[in-house]
């Protein structure tokens, strides 16, 4: 796995864990690689995916099975795309918006480029 510098690893495998979500190539109840196993795959830190699994169980998308390892959880997903909904409209739309008006890109520009 390639990263980018500019943003934290934890944070990129967060997001790669949950794009695999979404895409149902994990699906609830799956079991997910051990923090070692994955690092391993990925070359990362195994600290490094403790701390993207300890941020998945906080968000609800996986849980632990103590002495047995890490699932996802029911209703990942949909914690997902909420969480990704919020950031989304909090964070990345009102830039996306100030930047429209700074452009002078009206709404119904707007709307027709979204027409996908």
């Amino acid at each position: 796995m390639e990263f980018d510098n500019n943003r934290p690893i934890y944070l990129q495998i967060l997001d790669l864990f949950c794009a695999r979500v979404l895409s149902d190539e994990l699906k609830e109840e799956d079991r997910v690689p051990s923090v070692r196993e994955f690092g391993a795959q990925i070359g990362v830190n195994p600290n490094t995916v403790m701390r993207s699994y300890e941020k998945l169980t906080d968000m609800g998308v996986i849980y632990n099975k103590r002495g047995i390892g890490y699932f996802v959880a029911a209703g990942a997903k949909g914690a997902i795309i909420a969480d990704q909904k919020k950031h989304f409209l909090e964070d990345e739309l009102p830039a996306v918006a100030q930047k429209a008006k700074l452009l002078g890109i009206s709404i119904s520009e707007l709307m027709d480029c979204l027409s996908i």
